[in-house]
């Protein structure tokens, strides 16, 4: 079981805040530490121990994704909106995930189980140990040291202070972020998509305007800020 989350709320509409404590309470380990009906009510809170950030995108005095700018240090921030138009933005700003109004039960315990996922890999997240040779790296991770190829990595993900590496048979985390991965030379074949990926140039199949596709079938979202990054790419 995941450990203690502690969480604040913040949207201006009574009744969807009301919802989301109802849904949330079905989870012993999430405490509820606020809930405000505006900015000002929450910026307290920037000063203390907050896991979870629960937040509409548009609120009286200030955008919620303004505000998730501001409260960067808490690690996960789930946008529960009523404006499913700002769905694709909430990624670009360290998002975990985007749930449209009205709450749904079944949604809800989906996007709860990637939040369980989150702060567990995290929690087993050792280091990033060292690079061997040319062509592969050592990670430490849960008291085990893997040895990974290079060329079997199919993308890197952005987890805040942390980076997934994504094998064809296994995810693994490691203590670095993804901007400076990028930076190593055993990286130089990775280009930036989005905020939260990186991917290798050579297994790109294909991309339209907003996402590319890699072998094996995956689809990955493409940053709006980093198209450019993609231009290199012409299909055959």
């Amino acid at each position: 079981m995941t450990k203690s989350i502690k969480c604040i709320i913040i949207d201006d509409d009574e009744l969807d805040r009301i919802i989301l404590h109802h849904h949330i309470k079905q989870y012993e380990n999430i405490e509820i530490a606020g809930s405000f009906n505006s900015i000002d009510q929450a910026l307290p809170y920037l000063d203390t121990q907050i896991d979870l950030l629960f937040i509409e995108t548009q609120i009286k005095g200030m955008c919620g994704l303004e505000f998730r700018k501001l409260a960067h240090e808490i690690p996960a921030c789930i946008f529960v909106s009523s404006h499913p138009e700002f769905a694709v933005a909430t990624f670009e700003i360290d998002t975990l995930d985007f749930i449209t109004k009205p709450l749904k039960s079944d949604r809800f315990h989906y996007s709860m189980q990637k939040l369980f996922d989150y702060f567990e890999m995290k929690e087993k997240c050792d280091y990033f140990d060292s690079l061997i040779g040319e062509n592969s790296i050592k990670i430490k991770e849960g008291g085990n040291i893997h040895q990974i190829k290079i060329t079997d990595i199919l993308y890197l993900e952005a987890l805040k202070d942390y980076t997934r590496i994504v094998t064809s048979d296994k995810k693994h985390c490691i203590l670095d972020s993804l901007g400076n991965l990028l930076h190593k030379a055993h990286f130089d074949s990775f280009v930036r998509i989005h905020r939260s990926y990186a991917i290798p140039k050579y297994l790109i199949r294909s991309k339209n305007t907003h996402e590319v596709e890699l072998v094996h079938h995956i689809k990955l979202p493409i940053g709006r800020s980093y198209r450019e990054n993609l231009d290199f790419f012409t299909p055959n």
